[in-house]
C-alpha cells in the first residue's frame, strides 16, 4: 500500500465535513464549536546541521609536570619488574645450585619426649628424648640444650640448682636417630602446670650458619614435696591475742633443702612474736626438711576487727630460685587459715570517775573510783567466772585500795572478783546476764610525783571462764580490756598585792585616803609539777579606778597592758616540770599599779586586780589546764608588816592613818 500524503488526508477531512454539512441526517447534529488561535509557525530544524567548533581551553591541555609524572611512574614501574625478575632468579638458583638445594627443613627434624604426664614433685624424674633427622643432609655441630623449668635440682644432691642442661650430638646423618635420657627433680605444688623447654642448635655442611629447632615437654605435678597445715581459733576476739600453729612436712624421700617460708598476713593482724622467730618480717628460713620429718612454727599476734569481719591467714613454703636468692621464688606447699572476729565472750567496759574513753585525766591526791561492767555474749552460760584488775605506773598506796566486792592483792596491786568474793554472783551468768564490780584507790600527791616525768597509771581488766557448751569456741576463754589514766600537772597561780614589800617602793597614805594615789605592787607566781605546760598565759583585769604605772618586772617576761579595755596579759610561754618545787626558781612577774580611791568608796575594801586566772596545755595529756586566783583587794594578805585595818577607804585627812602619805621601800 502506497504511502500516504498529507495533502490527501487533509482534502480527505475536508470533503466528509462538506458532505456532512450538506446532509439532511447529520447537519442537525452539527453545532458550532469552538474556534482555536492559529499557533505559530515552528522552525523546523534541518536533519543536517553544523556548529563550528571554537579554540580549546588551555586547561584541556595536559601540563608539562603531568607528563614529567608520567615519565616517573614508568621508571619506576621498569625498576619494579627488574627487582621482581632478579628476585625469581635468585630463588631458581638458591633451590637448585645453592644452599638450599639441599632439602634441609626443620619440620624434617623429630624431637621427641617421653616421660610421665604427671610428675611428683621432689621425685627424681627420668625423661626419654630422641631426635630423628629426616633431611637429605646431615645436621653438624649439633647440640641439645634442655631448660628446666625453676626450682628444679639435680638428682646428685637434691640441692644444687639444674636449670639447663646442653648436650653434644655431634653429627646427626640423614635418616639418623639419637636418643639418651635425662634426670631432674622437679618441684612445684600439686596441680600446677610446668614444661620443659628442648633447643637442638645445627650446621649444615655448606653454610656457616646456625639453624634452631626446638619442642616442649609440657607435664603437671601430682603431688608437692611438702605438705603445710594451719591451725588456730576459728573465731577470735578484736584486740585480743591469737596464735596459729603451722606443720611443715616432707612429702618426699629425699631432703628438700634451702626452704623457706612466708607469711601473708591480712588487715588488722599486728605480729608480735613467733617460735621459732622470722629471720626477716613475714619470712623463716626453715632449711632442709628431711624425708618424714616435721617442723612446727607458732605465730602469736593480735588482730582487731569489727564484729563479724572474717579475716585470711595465707602461708606459702617453698625454695629459692637459685644459691644467691634470699627471696622464695618456687613455691612448693601452701596453707591458709581463716577466722571470724566475734565480740567477746564476756563484754567488759571501765568508767574512771563515771568517765570513759582514752582522755581520762585525773590530778594529784585525787579519790579515783573504778567501775567495772560485764557482761556474757554468748547464747550459752559461762560458769565460774574471774575477772582481775591490774594496776600499773605510778606506785599506788595499797591502804587507799578497797572494793566493797573484790578483794585487793598488795604483792602483785591486783584486784579480784570470784564467785565468792560477789556472793555467788559470778559463779554462773546466763546469756545476756552481767552487772557491776567497783573499786577505789587515791592519786599520789605532788610530792610523791616528785621528779615523775608525765606520770599515768594503766588499769587492765582481764574476765576468764568457762562456757557450758558453745560450738566453734574455745573452752578457754578470755577478754580485755585497758584504761590509760593521765594524771595531769599540778600547776599552781599565786596572786598578791605589796605595799611594805613592794620591789619599787611605795608611795601613797595607807590606808588609801579618797582622792589621793597610793600605788602597790602586784606580784604572779607560777609553779608546776610533773608535765610541761604549752601556751601558758596569765590574764587579770585592772578596775577603772586602777592604773598601771608602767612599772614592770624581770623585763624579758612578756606583760602587756591594754589601757582601753584594762585588762593585763602576761605570756608565760612554756612551763618546764618541777618549776618552783624541789628548790628550783618559780615563774613570776610584778608590776606596780596606782589606786585613786573615791568618796563614794570611803569605808569599803576596793578590788585592785580581778579576774585572775591561768591557762595552757598539758603537754602530757593534751588537756587545757586552768587554774584561778582570788582578787587582790587592798587587804594585803601576806604583806610582811601590814595589818588589816589599814585596808579600808578612809577620808581624806583623816587622823585613823596608820602610815605617813608616803612610804619608800
Amino acid at each position: 500500500m502506497p504511502p500516504r500524503n498529507d495533502d490527501s488526508f487533509e482534502n480527505e477531512k475536508i470533503e466528509r465535513l462538506r458532505r456532512a454539512m450538506y446532509s439532511r441526517s447529520l447537519s442537525e447534529h452539527l453545532g458550532e464549536r469552538e474556534r482555536r488561535e492559529l499557533e505559530p509557525e515552528k522552525e523546523v530544524v534541518p536533519d543536517d546541521w553544523k556548529r563550528d567548533k571554537g579554540p580549546v581551553a588551555p586547561l584541556l591541555v595536559a601540563p608539562r609536570r603531568m607528563n614529567i609524572l608520567r615519565t616517573t611512574l614508568w621508571w619506576l614501574l621498569a625498576i619494579a619488574l627488574i627487582f621482581f625478575v632478579g628476585a625469581i632468579g635468585f630463588f631458581v638458583y638458591y633451590f637448585s645450585l645453592g644452599g638450599g638445594s639441599s632439602g634441609t627443613s626443620n619440620s624434617n627434624i623429630s624431637i621427641i619426649v617421653t616421660g610421665p604426664p604427671q610428675i611428683p614433685s621432689g621425685e627424681v624424674t627420668e625423661l626419654q628424648i630422641s631426635i630423628t633427622n629426616n633431611n637429605s643432609a646431615p645436621l653438624t655441630l649439633s647440640t641439645l640444650t634442655v631448660t628446666y623449668p625453676p626450682g628444679t635440682k639435680s638428682p646428685a644432691d637434691f640441692s644444687t640448682p639444674q636449670l639447663t642442661y646442653p648436650i653434644d650430638l655431634g653429627t646427626i646423618e640423614p635418616g639418623e636417630t639419637k636418643e639418651g635420657t635425662v634426670k631432674a627433680v622437679f618441684s612445684g605444688t600439686a596441680g600446677e602446670q610446668s614444661d620443659v623447654k628442648l633447643l637442638l642448635d645445627y650446621h649444615l655442611s655448606n653454610s656457616n650458619s646456625i639453624f634452631t629447632a626446638n619442642s616442649d615437654y609440657a607435664f603437671t605435678f601430682s603431688s608437692a614435696p611438702l605438705s603445710l597445715a594451719v591451725t588456730g581459733p576459728s573465731q577470735s576476739v578484736s584486740g585480743q591475742p591469737i596464735q596459729m600453729t603451722l606443720n611443715l612436712s616432707s612429702n618426699t624421700t629425699g631432703p628438700v633443702t634451702g626452704v623457706l617460708l612466708s607469711a601473708a598476713f591480712p588487715y588488722g593482724f599486728q605480729f608480735t612474736s613467733a617460735s621459732p622467730p622470722p629471720t626477716s618480717p613475714g619470712l623463716w628460713t626453715i632449711g632442709t626438711v628431711n624425708p618424714g620429718q616435721t617442723q612446727t612454727i607458732q605465730v602469736n599476734g593480735v588482730l582487731t576487727g569489727a564484729q563479724g569481719d572474717n579475716r585470711v591467714f595465707n602461708f606459702t613454703a617453698g625454695t629459692p630460685s637459685g644459691a644467691t636468692s634470699t627471696n622464695l621464688d618456687v613455691p612448693l606447699a601452701a596453707g591458709q587459715f581463716a577466722t571470724t572476729i566475734s565480740q567477746p565472750f564476756i563484754g567488759l567496759s571501765m568508767a574512771v570517775n563515771n568517765a570513759t574513753g582514752s582522755s581520762v585525766v585525773v590530778a594529784p591526791a585525787q579519790k579515783v573510783t573504778v567501775t567495772v561492767h560485764y557482761i556474757n555474749n554468748l547464747s550459752s552460760p559461762i560458769q565460774n567466772a574471774v575477772v582481775v584488775a591490774q594496776l600499773s605506773g605510778v606506785p599506788i598506796d595499797g591502804t587507799e585500795v578497797s572494793s566493797p566486792d573484790g578483794f585487793y592483792r598488795s604483792n602483785d596491786n591486783t584486784v579480784l572478783w570470784n564467785q565468792t568474793t560477789t556472793n555467788g554472783a559470778l559463779s554462773l551468768l546466763s546469756p545476756g546476764q552481767g552487772g557491776d564490780l567497783t573499786f577505789t584507790f587515791s592519786v599520789p600527791d605532788s610530792t610523791q610525783l616528785t621528779n615523775v616525768k608525765n606520770p599515768s597509771i594503766s588499769i587492765s581488766i582481764d574476765a576468764a571462764g568457762s562456757p557450758v557448751s558453745e560450738s566453734g569456741i574455745s573452752t578457754n576463754l578470755q577478754s580485755v580490756v585497758d584504761e590509760h589514766i593521765a594524771i595531769a600537772s599540778s600547776l599552781q597561780l599565786a596572786a598578791n598585792g605589796l605595799y611594805y614589800s613592794s620591789p619599787y617602793g611605795s608611795v601613797g597614805p595607807l590606808p588609801p585616803q579618797a582622792g589621793i594615789e597610793t600605788t602597790y605592787a602586784m606580784v604572779f607566781t607560777v609553779t608546776n609539777t610533773t608535765n610541761q605546760i604549752d601556751n601558758a598565759v596569765v590574764t587579770a583585769v585592772l578596775p577603772p579606778y586602777v592604773r598601771s604605772t608602767g612599772k614592770e618586772s624581770p623585763s624579758y617576761e612578756n606583760v602587756q597592758f591594754n589601757n582601753d579595755t584594762g585588762s593585763m596579759t602576761w605570756n608565760v610561754g612554756t612551763i618546764a616540770p618541777n618549776v618552783g618545787v624541789n628548790g628550783m626558781q618559780p615563774r613570776q612577774v610584778a608590776f606596780e599599779v596606782g589606786f585613786t580611791p573615791s568618796t563614794g568608796q570611803i569605808g569599803s575594801i576596793p578590788v585592785l586586780l580581778q579576774n585572775i586566772s591561768l591557762t595552757g596545755t598539758d603537754d602530757a595529756t593534751g588537756q587545757t589546764v586552768t587554774v584561778t586566783a582570788p582578787n587582790i583587794t587592798t587587804n594585803l594578805v601576806g604583806d610582811t608588816g601590814f595589818n588589816a585595818i589599814n585596808a579600808t577607804v578612809v577620808a581624806p585627812n583623816s587622823t585613823s592613818n596608820a602610815t605617813s602619805p608616803s612610804v619608800s621601800q
